[in-house]
């Protein structure tokens, strides 16, 4: 059973957490994208922008769904999506705690849907003094409003230095590549304009990010966790099929990163080609390096292979 990945989208008020999901709606097209809006207060006003942004969509015409509730009522409402849609993004209120979001999708009960990571989003101009304690749990950072600092150059590393080696991305009005968080529907599946097409829409520029794909056999379970621990500087995304032939563990894995979060499935003998296949999404990464990192973590002897070595793998299993 394919699950679906549940991410959350937090950040301080005014960091732009709305802009970005409409961002992402507007993008996205032939995503089938559930929406939970967090707001607090009796009027709704982020919902409505949300709900606003997608009005045509209820009907599933360019394959988005919102929906608006409190925190107490997210585990009924996502069992109510997770049959609909491809991904659920949950926007977590400016009050909110990010690490309650986060701990709220870990403790689901909900076969079907699975944690996805955390986007935090911060403004470039305007770091909280409680912004060391919400990196902690972020797995990607989006460092919004970048137009508003001389040079961005600077909140990147003021961030990096809160939370070494966290992903963090420069973004102006929450435009970043949806690519980033989810897998966009081919186009043949749907009939609209794909990503690459909307790359060129002025009104829906975002940074170009390079992709690199690599294909390989099976893997040494110890070799290619230390590749995923020590991910090189603006590699944001991994998505694919892992394949380990480690007595006992004779099986392909799903992965999927987002950021710094790391998550394994199992995948059902005969879903799918054989061996390992993946993509990288990033910026500014030099396909060779990591063509020949990944390729330096194949296992040409796995029956050597001490089984115990999987435990580094399983640890991660969704």
């Amino acid at each position: 059973m394919e699950r679906v990945p549940v991410i959350v989208v937090a950040g301080f008020l005014g960091a732009g957490k709305t802009t970005l999901l409409n961002h992402l709606l507007a993008t996205a097209r032939g995503t089938r994208i559930g929406v939970v809006v967090n707001d607090f207060g009796a009027i709704g006003i982020d919902a409505m922008s949300v709900a606003g942004q997608v009005d045509a969509a209820v009907s599933l015409s360019n394959g988005c769904l919102c929906c608006a509730v409190d925190v107490d009522g997210l585990d009924e409402l996502l069992g109510r999506l997770d049959r609909l849609v491809d991904v659920i993004v949950v926007e977590a209120s400016g009050l909110a705690d990010p690490q309650a979001m986060a701990r709220l999708v870990l403790g689901s009960a909900n076969p079907r849907i699975a944690y996805g990571g955390l986007v935090l989003l911060v403004d470039a101009a305007e770091f909280p003094d409680d912004l060391a304690r919400h990196l902690r749990v972020a797995d990607l950072v989006v460092l919004n409003k970048a137009d508003r600092v001389p040079d961005v150059a600077g909140p990147l590393a003021e961030v990096d230095r809160l939370k070494p080696g966290v992903p963090a991305v420069a973004a102006v009005h929450g435009r970043i590549d949806p690519s980033l968080l989810f897998d966009p529907r081919p186009r043949a599946e749907y009939g609209q304009l794909s990503l690459e097409d909307l790359l060129d829409e002025a009104e829906h520029a975002h940074v170009h990010y390079d992709s690199v794909e690599f294909t390989g056999g099976a893997m040494n379970p110890t070799r290619l966790m230390s590749f995923l621990d020590h991910r090189p500087p603006g590699l944001y995304r991994i998505k694919g099929f892992v394949h380990f032939d480690v007595p006992g563990h004779r099986q392909r894995f799903s992965l999927h990163t987002v950021g710094a979060f790391l998550r394994f499935e199992r995948v059902r003998r005969g879903d799918g080609p054989g061996g390992t296949q993946l993509v990288l999404i990033g910026t500014g990464l030099d396909p060779e390096v990591l063509a020949k990192a990944l390729a330096d973590c194949e296992e040409p002897d796995p029956a050597s292979v001490d089984p115990q070595s999987m435990l580094e793998v399983l640890r991660y299993l969704g």
